[in-house]
């Protein structure tokens, strides 16, 4: 097993090697992504501000390089691999590829040397990025449906809504009987079904190695369970008091945050967290380990309709740690 990491973290504890890649103050930027939440046409490309460290390499470079490695064999295959891998880095790497979406992008400067349109050197110089106007409609023309309609109900869904109808069924039987906790993870009986969330300050397990980010806590911890007071009532459970919350196939013990921000019958721990693992390096986040949902998550839940592991709505029993029934 092969990671690509900066940290020996949960996962790449179990890993043979450990590729180390640049950060992302150590690489350009041209962002995709946050475009689609931009208010108007933009374009800003941000150089690096401090040069990578010589053992590590740009994620393109580690894969291209592995690529390289597995394709070819022998003498004369690793010699060529070489050759085409520095070929590939100088002519084709991410800069060069950008270049070219620029210049052959809507507002492009094509390969006319007089254009005004934009090119990557364009971009680079204007330091603040360059305003390209207010948005403009892409539709019906970007659709790639046969009628440029926007399929709101395609028909895999609207087949599969008697299966869902079913279960919420189900769940409402199950909610109205209060059984020991179920083998079948389908069925509620009584329990509570478990979703998952993000915070703020721990988007994801990486910012909890951030000393600035987890800074503030006073001793309280930011993995807890949400629950609504009804929930919590009738369960005798009190804030900040520590529960044990069981699956069919784990449980973890986390403090208990009630709140009426959660609906009845559901509960919630951040995902993320449980930096209390034999192997790990990280020694701002295992300072703050917490608990990991992935205790608690079924493997046997599967999304029916497009067959993904089901990371929420896991069914749960919530109890105080002092041994107490709160069935």
């Amino acid at each position: 097993m092969a990671a690509i990491d900066f940290y020996i973290n949960e996962t790449t504890r179990h890993a043979h090697v450990i590729l180390p890649p640049t950060s992302s103050l150590e690489r350009g930027h041209y962002d995709l992504a946050f475009h689609l939440l931009a208010v108007r046409n933009t374009a800003k490309f941000s150089p690096p501000l401090f040069e990578p460290d010589r053992e590590t390499r740009h994620d393109w470079e580690i894969l291209a390089e592995l690529q390289t490695r597995m394709a070819h064999d022998g003498v004369l295959g690793n010699l060529l691999g070489r050759v085409s891998h520095k070929f590939l880095k100088r002519f084709f790497g991410p800069e060069r590829i950008l270049d070219l979406g620029l210049r052959f992008g809507p507002y492009g400067a094509k390969l006319n040397p007089f254009s005004t349109g934009l090119t990557l050197r364009k971009v680079k110089k204007a330091v603040h990025g360059i305003d390209l106007g207010p948005l403009r409609s892409c539709l019906p023309g970007r659709l790639r449906t046969s009628d440029k309609q926007i399929e709101l109900a395609p028909d895999v869904l609207v087949q599969d809504i008697e299966r869902v109808k079913a279960k919420l069924l189900d769940w409402e039987r199950g909610r109205l009987s209060r059984n020991s906790l179920p083998s079948d993870p389908h069925t509620s009986n009584g329990h509570l079904l478990l979703i998952g969330r993000r915070q703020l300050r721990s988007n994801n397990s990486w910012m909890h190695n951030s000393e600035r980010l987890v800074k503030g806590q006073a001793g309280k911890s930011r993995c807890t369970i949400l629950m609504h007071p009804l929930d919590a009532a009738q369960r005798h459970l009190r804030p900040g008091q520590k529960v044990s919350v069981r699956s069919r196939v784990g449980s973890v013990v986390v403090p208990i945050e009630i709140s009426e921000e959660m609906m009845p019958g559901v509960v919630s721990i951040p995902h993320g967290w449980g930096h209390d693992r034999l192997g790990i390096q990280l020694e701002v986040a295992q300072q703050h380990a917490g608990e990991s949902i992935n205790d608690v998550t079924d493997d046997l839940t599967i999304d029916a309709l497009c067959g993904t592991a089901a990371f929420n709505g896991t069914w749960v029993a919530v109890e105080g740690t002092n041994g107490s029934s709160t069935q």
